[in-house]
């Protein structure tokens, strides 16, 4: 994890060490949000069954959709750091 002292200090990113917590809670509320979706489909079909299907599946598939947006961006903020971990690399070597 990370040290109270990183936050006042730049030699080390705290992100790739915190980017987790985001994801789940991104998955979380997508899990939430879907779980209302469907809830709210379920009272719709008392008045319009076909329409009550349609938002339940469109609330599922929205929920994955926005679980999967959450892992890309996640990954994506890892792989930044991960690119400047190895161009650091590169550039200590370089000056050797």
């Amino acid at each position: 994890m990370f040290d109270v002292r990183d936050l006042f200090q730049w030699e080390r990113f705290i992100t790739p060490s915190i980017i987790r917590v985001f994801y789940w809670l991104a998955v979380l509320v997508s899990a939430i949000a879907g779980l209302a979706g469907i809830v709210s489909a379920l009272q719709l079909m008392q008045f319009s069954p076909i329409g009550g299907i349609i938002m339940a599946i469109v609330s599922i598939v929205g929920a994955f959709a926005a679980i999967l947006a959450a892992r890309i961006g996640a990954e994506f903020v890892l792989i930044m750091f991960r690119i400047n971990e190895h161009l650091s690399a590169l550039r200590n070597r370089a000056e050797m």
